[in-house]
């Protein structure tokens, strides 16, 4: 994996050093690491064997899922996309058929209507959620933006989590983590899938 800024390094300074980094990365590099990494998840069983995708709605330079969004549906599969309340500061999710279904809601980000049903948790049993986030170490522990709804839905989420990272996102060191953090199980890459479960073993595609 990448190099990282150190394990002695708060999770403030890893943000505001990851977003820089992210901020650099030519549109065409990103265009070509992004569309590797659904290749990536293409080939992965755990993933097209999924009886849902929940997947987050792709804003600015984050990886993008909005194409694979896009093909699933196109495909068949059954999609789901966050929706976030920040009065009770939590997130859910909600089944779309189209992406015409999203408007922009938190931060300019596009999400389910307001009266959209959530997903509960007997509905999520056998699916994958694709997480997003600014760095991930190799025990699947990430660094996200700051907001904690990741963490409080995947507390109680019952399927399988699998992060999205470009290189540039991965740490060698281990990242700072609390006792709320919830690491990911599976790290989607440019060149396979990481097993962060069992020994930190790359999955071949």
């Amino acid at each position: 994996m990448a190099s990282s800024y150190g394990t002695d390094a708060d999770k403030s300074s890893l943000r505001s050093n990851y977003l820089a980094v992210r901020r650099t990365l030519p549109v065409a590099n990103r265009a070509t690491a992004d569309a590797r990494i659904r290749a990536s998840l293409a080939g992965f069983d755990l993933f097209e064997g999924a009886r849902m995708v929940l997947a987050y709605v792709s804003f600015g330079p984050e990886v993008d899922t909005r194409s694979l969004i896009g093909s699933l549906l196109t495909e068949g599969r059954r999609v789901a996309v966050p929706r976030v309340e920040r009065e009770p500061h939590r997130m859910s999710f909600c089944e779309i058929s189209s992406m015409d279904e999203l408007a922009p809601g938190t931060m300019g980000i596009l999400e389910p209507a307001p009266d959209a049903p959530s997903l509960e948790v007997p509905d999520m049993v056998r699916t994958v959620c694709l997480v997003p986030g600014l760095v991930f170490d190799g025990a699947g522990r990430r660094v996200g933006y700051g907001g904690g709804y990741y963490d409080r839905f995947l507390a109680f989420y019952p399927g399988d989590k699998i992060g999205l990272a470009r290189t540039t996102m991965l740490s060698s060191n281990p990242l700072p983590a609390g006792e709320l953090d919830v690491p990911v199980d599976f790290i989607a890459t440019e060149s396979g899938i990481w097993n962060c479960r069992r020994d930190y073993r790359r999955i071949r595609r």
